[in-house]
């Protein structure tokens, strides 16, 4: 069975030179803006030389940080979460219901992007930068499948404006597919994720939502993973989004749920 490293989604050659940021983040210091920050700090520096921004390392440098060698972490982790309701996407301890005290995973991992406290669901953590960017960048466009009950029959305009778009935060929502389930529910798909997106489209529209279950995200289901569990993602499934991925940029000018 193949290990599971970072280059199970790398599209760049084995040998190649890793931007500075990315090593450092990858060594699970802190994440790459922060490293960027210790970077223009000169805290950190490359075979005994004060680093530059943009600085590129390859496999035998030596890197440090306020003094303190480190290594990248090869390992790859990327875990399929059941949120729950009154859970917050948020690495920030002092938060109390953040979602890295709720997982206690013991290694440092983060949120893909954001699913409100009062949603549940599923959420992507891992360790590996590049996979939240390309999977978040709005330009991207990929898929998130959600469930959503609402306080009022649904009609057929009321479908009709969801798919079609819905003015909210000073931008319209991209065409989207929207289908009945029940006279309460939907089912939506969207390629974009602007902040409570679903929420604001249904308020829009005169409906309040009663609960919002996210069930895939690109081609990983929620599936039966009970709420507050979590699994890891599967090879095939990692192989599959692979592919996905390869020409997406990772440039982090993303949206979010």
């Amino acid at each position: 069975m193949a290990k599971r490293t970072k280059r199970i989604l790398e599209t760049s050659e084995p040998g190649e030179e890793v931007r500075l940021n990315k090593f450092i983040a990858d060594a699970g210091i802190c994440s790459r803006r922060k490293a960027d920050e210790f970077i223009e700090q000169g805290k950190v520096t490359v075979d005994g030389v004060k680093a530059l921004m943009g600085t590129k390392v390859r496999k035998g440098q030596k890197v440090c940080v306020n003094g303190k060698p480190i290594q990248r972490d090869e390992k790859l982790v990327l875990i399929a979460f059941h949120k729950p309701r009154g859970i917050v996407c948020t690495t920030d301890r002092k938060e109390p219901d953040n979602v890295i005290d709720f997982i206690q995973y013991g290694s440092r991992i983060y949120p893909i992007g954001r699913l409100d406290k009062d949603s549940e669901g599923l959420l992507l953590l891992t360790n590996d930068g590049d996979i939240v960017n390309k999977i978040l960048r709005a330009g991207n466009q990929h898929e998130k499948e959600y469930i959503v009950t609402v306080n009022k029959k649904i009609t057929p305009e009321f479908l009709s404006k969801m798919a079609g778009g819905v003015p909210i935060l000073d931008t319209t929502t991209l065409p989207c597919f929207v289908e009945e389930i029940n006279k309460t529910t939907f089912r939506i798909i969207l390629k974009q994720g602007l902040n409570r997106q679903i929420r604001r489209m249904c308020e829009y529209l005169g409906y309040q939502v009663l609960a919002l279950q996210r069930i895939r995200i690109m081609n990983i289901r929620l599936g039966r993973l009970k709420v507050g569990d979590y699994r890891n993602v599967t090879l095939d499934e990692l192989v599959s989004l692979k592919e996905m991925l390869k020409d997406s940029n990772s440039t982090s000018d993303y949206g979010d749920d």
